[in-house]
């Protein structure tokens, strides 16, 4: 049984197979988008329980589909999660204003990454 669906959205094939890999094997079902605007297809379609959004994405990066995401009543209340190598002091500010509703920095800590998604998806985090 599923814990729960999560949409990774993200063009560089290494990292989403990392991030599958980790999440399939902590007992998640698992959708994938490689850019902006098919993120909001798939989101749209499926719903997922959460959505982990690179910000730099081809055709609609991630700041633009997160704030489309956040602008549609079905998709709305999906908690958003920037899982990005922009982490400079502004970033996290930019992807919050966006509509992020946390922020995972790239490298990502591996070992502790399904705690975060544990947080995330029971509304106990908001880093």
């Amino acid at each position: 049984m599923s814990k729960g669906k999560i949409l990774i959205v993200e063009d560089n094939v290494d990292n989403l197979a990392l991030v599958r890999f980790l999440l399939e094997r902590a007992g998640y079902s698992v959708l994938t988008a490689l850019n902006g605007r098919e993120a909001l297809q798939v989101a749209q379609q499926e719903l997922p329980d959460l959505i982990l959004m690179d910000m730099a994405l081809p055709e609609m990066d991630g700041w633009s589909a997160t704030r489309e995401l956040k602008a549609i009543p079905e998709t709305q209340h999906i908690p958003v999660v920037a899982l990005t190598a922009y982490t400079l002091p502004g970033d996290r500010r930019k992807a919050q204003d966006a509509g992020c509703d946390g922020f995972i920095a790239k490298p990502m800590n591996v070992s502790g990454f399904h705690k975060e998604i544990e947080s995330f998806l029971s509304g106990k985090s908001k880093t």
